[in-house]
């Protein structure tokens, strides 16, 4: 609430400013951009490793900005923190679509330039860790165990 305070006066909508990002347009900016590089409505689920690497890179962007999210009231410091929380969930499915090479749920999203089902290479669980100190993700694969014998 500190940095909104400071810098609210600085233009004439306090929506928009060069000093701080609000929350709500923070969370438009992050579903734009999983929508459109990750394959959301707005491309028809489609993604494809080109579109992956460009949304990764406009994700990078958009972590910088939210250094800079601001809030207005205690309500608005809660979203700030849903929105962080969402970034580092963005990142996540990202990095997930990303290292599946195959569309494994058509209609979720559809990998364009990997377009079948490949279930001898892909049956598997896709996880990930990031360790905080370096923010180095690791993603790898997960065998799943058929507990119950159902094919």
């Amino acid at each position: 609430m500190a940095l909104f305070e400071e810098f609210k006066g600085f233009s004439t909508d306090e929506n928009v400013n060069p000093n701080y990002i609000i929350p709500k347009q923070f969370m438009f900016r992050l579903q734009k951009l999983m929508d459109e590089y990750v394959g959301g409505a707005g491309s028809n689920f489609a993604t494809n490793e080109a579109s992956l690497t460009r949304g990764a890179e406009l994700l990078g962007f958009l972590k910088e900005d939210s250094e800079k999210l601001a809030a207005r009231d205690l309500y608005e410091l809660l979203r700030v923190w849903e929105n962080k929380h969402r970034l580092w969930q963005a990142e996540a499915h990202l990095r997930a679509v990303e290292f599946r090479k195959e569309t494994r749920w058509p209609g979720y999203y559809f990998r364009t330039d990997y377009p079948t089902l490949d279930e001898e290479n892909w049956l598997c669980f896709v996880n990930m860790k990031v360790d905080p100190a370096t923010n180095e993700w690791s993603v790898f694969k997960r065998p799943i165990i058929n507990m119950f014998g159902v094919e």
